[in-house]
């Protein structure tokens, strides 16, 4: 009984308040270190969900210091990235600027969170570059023109690069050697290390682990229970094999436990975009006039595919000389193919094969 008015006093000698500021703060690491994951395995539907919540958690007003300031720039970042080849997309009052171009402005602010300076100098570069040939493999000089004007004003640009970029721009050189070399998987690989090397320095998975051990004891609770009532019902029926029978049971249980490693993978089921002060040019044309804008609510729907064009077929080509065939995922990241996927691309490249026999 003391031990229990014990509890009680020290629960309410804390206050409430700042219980809960400690709660939310591990609720934010918990959905910072989702958004690193979801982002790492490409999975832009997981990603777009939990940036909502991530930023509903955000507006509390206990959640303060560089800390957590550094955790919401990294993640706005890291949508603006996910979101690179969606040139309709914004982020930004001005329309023209696009997604990787706010993702080069917002990373200038962010060096002070890079252990290893070169890494930043890296990814520095391969926004500046992807900015202008993502354009290039839409087909859009002009806004390759527009991106590489509005970079050369409002970022730091290496001169052998700006040079560079701005004579393949000038020559329409779309799979220019230098572009290839700085292609977007290069990127995507170079942010991931970044976030590696962050979440070491500061982890943010107390909630995780937690989770997990609660989880480890309930799957083994779940197995000691079951095992009981089936050892139970055996001994019942057949008392001179009982002992072996709990034990041919008990290897089974074993092999058919699930490991941890298949508690956190992430839900397959399709799931809606979520976007967040993101929206296309015609979407966002739509609500200005209805004087109504609930970005919530907002879906992003792609055309169905359409026929292969020589274009897409060039990136193809291009993407199998690059990586090798097979690589569909790693090609599907340098090029836009209009929302084909590996399988279609990997159908196509048995096509084009055939017809050169």
């Amino acid at each position: 009984m003391s031990e229990n008015n014990s509890a009680v006093d020290a629960e309410e000698s804390v206050s409430f308040s700042r219980v809960t500021a400690v709660v939310t703060d591990w609720m934010l690491d918990f959905l910072f270190v989702s958004l690193c994951r979801s982002f790492k395995e490409g999975k832009l539907d997981d990603f777009n969900v939990r940036l909502s919540s991530f930023e509903a958690i955000c507006h509390s007003p206990s959640l303060k210091g560089d800390l957590c300031e550094n955790k919401k720039m990294i993640t706005a970042f890291l949508a603006r990235v996910m979101h690179g080849k969606q040139l309709d997309v914004q982020f930004e009052e001005d329309e023209n600027v696009m997604p990787l171009m706010s993702a080069a402005k917002i990373w200038s602010h962010l060096e002070d969170t890079v252990a290893d300076k070169s890494v930043f100098k890296n990814i520095t570069i391969l926004l500046l570059v992807q900015s202008v040939a993502v354009c290039l493999e839409n087909g859009q000089i002009t806004s390759a023109c527009s991106a590489l004007k509005w970079l050369e004003n409002n970022q730091k640009f290496p001169q052998n690069v700006r040079v560079k970029l701005s004579k393949i721009v000038k020559q329409k050189e779309t799979y220019h050697p230098f572009l290839m070399n700085l292609s977007y998987s290069c990127l995507l690989e170079k942010i991931q290390c970044y976030l590696d090397a962050y979440l070491e320095k500061n982890p943010c998975d107390y909630l995780l682990k937690a989770a997990t051990k609660i989880i480890q004891l309930s799957t083994n609770t779940e197995d000691l229970k079951d095992m009981g009532t089936q050892e139970s019902s055996l001994s019942k029926k057949n008392k001179n094999r009982g002992n072996e029978t709990a034990t041919c049971l008990r290897r089974k249980r074993k092999l058919l436990s699930t490991t941890i490693s298949d508690v956190w993978k992430p839900d397959t089921c399709k799931k809606p975009y979520v976007y967040l002060r993101r929206i296309s040019k015609n979407e966002l044309s739509h609500l200005t006039s209805a004087k109504s804008v609930n970005t919530s609510e907002i879906h992003k729907r792609r055309k169905p595919p359409q026929k292969w064009t020589p274009q897409l077929d060039k990136y193809l080509k291009a993407g199998v000389e690059r990586h090798g065939q097979g690589k569909w995922a790693r090609i599907l990241l340098d090029f836009d193919f209009e929302g084909r996927t590996g399988t279609m691309l990997k159908d196509r490249w048995r096509v084009l094969t055939r017809s050169q026999l």
